[in-house]
């Protein structure tokens, strides 16, 4: 087996009494779907806070393309491949669609926001956003200030914000919160699409859009993973469906 693009080993991460992660560990493969599932307060948001660089584990690691990143802020990750979108949305609004994007290629090439006007005209920083903007299909919308989307291009755009990362790998945070029963199906189509340019990490409720595009599952409660497999083994375990599923296995 070749080795992941991302892994955490042991991870575990405590807020006084609370336990939010506990020993953690988990891996992303190349060109797969990895998600992670389980009930409102199981930890998600926290593992996710600490796979990209917004919370410091209490013990155990984090590796992205094989390098150690526990101790790395969130922009060296970032730099390095790590694309995240999140649950919700970070889009500057009053900015274009282009903008927005550009401002994500900028933070890659490590180049401060400050200077965004000036970039305006380097051509290949916008060449980089362009591109990302025709992957997921707003390039007709790129002038439009982004407080004018609707919410599903919004997650269009946040995926295009990632995109112009050059990721190596996504981690995403419910990107079909808020959607409709059409703007999850669409979305999910595309998301079935992007493992194609990077293996995605996703967290999500949708559990239609889960088993429609999972390769794996991690079931995540009270901070533990209590199993990991396949959508059918996720499907037919007792103790997922006793600790999370229920009626929708």
């Amino acid at each position: 087996m070749t080795n992941p693009v991302l892994a955490t080993h042991n991870l575990s991460k405590s807020f006084g009494a609370l336990t939010a992660t506990d020993d953690v560990t988990l891996d992303l493969r190349a060109g797969e779907i990895h998600a992670v599932i389980g009930p409102n307060g199981a930890g998600k948001s926290t593992l996710i806070a600490q796979i990209c660089g917004g919370l410091t584990p209490d013990r155990g690691r984090i590796e992205f393309l094989g390098r150690d990143v526990t101790q790395e802020p969130t922009r060296l990750r970032a730099r390095a491949g790590l694309g995240r979108t999140f649950q919700i949305s970070a889009l500057a609004m009053e900015d274009s669609v282009l903008q927005n994007v550009m401002l994500g290629a900028l933070g890659a090439m490590g180049r401060p926001w400050q200077f965004l006007r000036p970039a305006l005209r380097d051509n290949a920083l916008r060449d980089r956003a362009e591109a990302a903007l025709a992957r997921v299909g707003l390039t007709d919308a790129r002038a439009k200030r982004t407080a004018e989307l609707s919410h599903g291009q919004r997650r269009q755009l946040e995926v295009a914000v990632a995109l112009s990362l050059q990721p190596k790998a996504f981690v995403m945070d419910e990107p079909m919160a808020g959607l409709g029963s059409e703007g999850s199906r669409q979305l999910t189509g595309f998301l079935d699409s992007l493992r194609a340019d990077a293996p995605i990490l996703l967290v999500e409720h949708d559990m239609d859009a889960v088993f429609a595009l999972a390769d794996r599952i991690s079931v995540l409660v009270y901070g533990k993973v209590i199993e990991t497999g396949t959508v059918a083994e996720i499907r037919a375990s007792k103790a997922v469906r006793d600790a999370y599923l229920g009626g929708e296995a």
